[in-house]
């Protein structure tokens, strides 16, 4: 299928690892010009490096932290152009309520929930105003699982659910679109990360997660591919007509409920 992104260009938010450096290779394969931030300077000099040894695209890096006030505001300045925003960056802690203290809570908050408000904040206009333009959200299926030891996460990405659908209700009337995708557990650091700490709190061996990602459908994680694809058709006038709207890729776990 023919995407037609060619020449266009995108914003992506914690690209440097991760789900964020997966979307970016996939879409300057599609030809899309990239700017590119987060905190690590040598990780997205990397990825450049990758990207333009590949492919005929710009690389823009920005090496931010998005937590630093002000920052948002200093990468619309920088950013003349855009067409494609992918907020990305952000990992809220896991853990239960008595786990994830209020200042891991606020921090967790401030980079991914008021971080993604405030970058919409400021693009939604800039893009308005050039013509239009996409957004997407990668926000998490933790906001649909609603699990007790990601209890953070779980607020953090209803919340973001919510203002995705609600910002991106009107946004044809504008020529823009915004669109949120949860991801499930992704083949990334992060996930065995979290596998290791509920291994440890939970089998009380954290080297015991594999017997925790074996419950996954299909028995893994997804791959980064299997979100990166979607981003790149979303972000494409194949998808013209979806706005307001979130997508979940997490192989059915939300799916999986049951009447008691």
């Amino acid at each position: 299928m023919e995407l037609n992104l060619d020449g266009r260009t995108a914003l992506i938010t914690g690209a440097s690892m991760g789900i964020g450096e997966h979307i970016a290779e996939t879409l300057a394969a599609e030809g899309v010009n990239l700017h590119l931030t987060a905190r690590s300077a040598d990780k997205l000099e990397d990825l450049k490096a990758r990207i333009i040894g590949s492919h005929n695209v710009s690389v823009t890096l920005h090496p931010f932290d998005l937590m630093t006030q002000g920052t948002p505001k200093k990468l619309a300045q920088a950013i003349t152009d855009v067409d494609i925003l992918v907020n990305n960056a952000g990992a809220i802690p896991s853990g239960d309520l008595w786990d994830v203290d209020e200042d891991a809570w606020r921090a967790g908050f401030d980079l991914k929930v008021f971080g993604y408000i405030n970058m919409c904040r400021l693009f939604y206009t800039k893009m308005k105003d050039a013509g239009g333009g996409v957004i997407i959200n990668i926000i998490g299926n933790g906001g649909e699982v609603l699990d007790r030891d990601y209890i953070a996460g779980a607020t953090g990405n209803i919340s973001l659910m919510g203002f995705t659908r609600a910002l991106g209700g009107y946004a044809l009337d504008d020529n823009m679109r915004v669109v949120g995708i949860n991801p499930g557990p992704v083949n990334t650091d992060r996930i065995y990360n979290m596998l290791k700490k509920w291994a440890e709190k939970d089998l009380g061996d954290a080297e015991r997660y594999q017997e925790l990602a074996s419950g996954y459908p299909l028995g893994r994680p997804a791959h980064c591919s299997e979100i990166s694809d979607l981003v790149a058709f979303l972000a494409s006038d194949r998808a013209g007509y979806t706005t307001g709207t979130v997508y979940t890729v997490d192989g059915g776990i939300s799916a999986r409920t049951s009447i008691v």
